[in-house]
């Protein structure tokens, strides 16, 4: 990946989210509380989730934030629920697409349409343990130190410029129950400021490395 990407779909002065969910959405009232305690300059236009009985849509609504569900069971393939959700997000005004727990593999056009635009929060030090269950992958491993990462999102899993990383030791009396919960401590705190620093613009892609202006 090379390109300067320095402003993401939308223009500087938009600052509208569009949040995909699948599930508790921990990371998305992390974000709402950013933003009600001014720690981050945006504006939550909607939360979609591909599942109806996703309880971060109950978080939204209570703090008064529209949402959407769709599917995926409802569309004949992959490339259509993306479509679908694609043309919600650009209906509602999105600048940055934020994935909080979002449990579906998003295709090329769906990325192509917000370019250098979707986050993903990932419980682990990428590039090690992508994919699923990542705080028993590391672990299992018996790493010493393992984390949380936000990054662009790519076509390809868990990859794409790295936005921030927080490292958790890993203890030697820990479970991955123990340790995924001082891992989602640190996504909780990372994810809204590396939200705000891509809305904030004057960053460029350099190779695979997120480059932000001294």
């Amino acid at each position: 990946m090379s390109g300067q990407g320095s402003e993401p779909t939308g223009g500087r002065g938009n600052r509208r989210l569009g949040v995909l969910i699948s599930g508790r959405g921990s990371n998305l009232q992390a974000i709402i509380d950013a933003i009600a305690e001014r720690r981050l300059d945006a504006e939550i236009a909607v939360v979609i989730s591909n599942r109806r009985d996703a309880a971060g849509l109950d978080r939204a609504r209570r703090a008064g934030i529209g949402t959407a569900v769709f599917s995926h069971a409802s569309y004949e393939s992959r490339e259509a629920f993306d479509a679908a959700v694609a043309v919600e997000l650009k209906r509602r005004g999105v600048r940055l697409v934020c994935l909080a727990g979002f449990m579906r593999l998003l295709g090329d056009s769906f990325v192509a349409a917000f370019p250098n635009a979707i986050l993903n929060i990932h419980p682990s030090l990428l590039p090690a343990f992508v994919g699923l269950d990542a705080q028993r992958q590391a672990w299992e491993h018996g790493v010493r130190v393992t984390g949380a990462t936000v990054h662009i999102v790519t076509p390809e899993l868990d990859d794409g410029p790295i936005v921030r990383q927080a490292a958790v030791p890993v203890l030697p009396a820990d479970t991955p129950e123990s340790l995924a919960a001082r891992i989602l401590v640190e996504e909780h705190r990372i994810y809204p400021e590396a939200i705000q620093a891509v809305l904030d613009g004057g960053w460029r892609i350099d190779g695979r490395r997120f480059v932000e202006a001294s």
